[in-house]
């Protein structure tokens, strides 16, 4: 009886710790032009990451991807890469919002997103907004890659914890990074880092004022100066880096007003309408 117990309690300790799956995602397209309309050239899709194709009236490849794994948590890695080639034009979209859930310590969701537009292409990248719940940990990046005349117009909106729940962000870790280069030349850096101790100054007014979300919006193009003098809120800025960069950043209360101002940003710099999917 002795050695029975002593052997069960020697399987007890070497038993293994057992870890929760962790979702992983990759997807890469490239676009082509077949006469005045952009097509899918290629296409790769691995793990929890797909994309559909909803017709649209326009020349454009609509692209409306989608994690199937419902979010992100920490160890979770998502992996897009677009390439818009000569001419085309592709509308990225997400299916719905983004949703980074609590992490376990220690453990950190990535997402790393890389465009490529060559010249004469124009490239759309309009994903939903990510909601950061109370304890997540996230790390994204997003690297754009424009050749000649080449445009783009990035959109990243951001919504601080679930208001409807009452829920107030006490545990966070999140950081972005932005890295836009034309033939090879950096013309835009940005890095956003909000961790646990910069929580509560974010209700400072030179910070963010206590808003519960934040738009960034850039609008690489030749024509980005057109729009230096676009009438905007109170809670938004915007500043003409140069001839051809544009950088908007806007707060508002909640996602619900957030939308209420960036659905008509987006669609004057983009000068067409706004992805079905934004407004189901």
């Amino acid at each position: 009886m002795v050695a029975a117990i002593t052997y069960a309690a020697k399987i007890q300790t070497v038993a293994p710790v057992l870890t929760p799956p962790r979702a992983h995602g990759v997807l890469r397209l490239g676009a082509k032009r077949r006469g005045p309309a952009s097509v899918v050239a290629s296409l790769r899709q691995e793990g929890s990451l797909k994309a559909l194709f909803p017709k649209c009236a326009g020349d454009a490849l609509e692209a409306v991807f989608l994690n199937t794994a419902g979010g992100l948590t920490g160890g979770d890695v998502m992996d897009i890469a677009m390439t818009a080639g000569d001419g085309t034009q592709i509308i990225a979209s997400s299916q719905a919002a983004e949703r980074a859930y609590r992490a376990q310590p220690g453990q950190v969701a990535r997402a790393q997103v890389d465009l490529h537009v060559a010249d004469g292409a124009r490239l759309h990248w309009l994903p939903q907004e990510t909601i950061l719940f109370d304890g997540a940990a996230l790390r994204r990046r997003l690297h754009v890659n424009l050749t000649g005349n080449a445009r783009a117009l990035i959109v990243e909106p951001l919504i601080f914890g679930r208001a409807a729940m009452g829920e107030t962000l006490g545990v966070l870790h999140f950081t972005d990074q932005w890295r836009v280069r034309r033939d090879g030349k950096l013309i835009f850096a940005d890095a956003l880092r909000i961790t646990d101790d910069a929580i509560s100054k974010m209700e400072c007014r030179a910070i963010a004022g206590g808003a519960g979300a934040l738009a960034t919006v850039l609008l690489a193009a030749p024509e980005a100066g057109v729009f230096a003098e676009m009438p905007l809120p109170d809670d938004a800025g915007l500043s003409l880096i140069a001839d051809d960069l544009l950088l908007i950043r806007i707060l508002a209360d909640d996602g619900f007003a957030l939308r209420k101002v960036l659905i008509p940003v987006i669609e004057a710099l983009s000068q067409a309408p706004m992805p079905r999917v934004w407004r189901l």
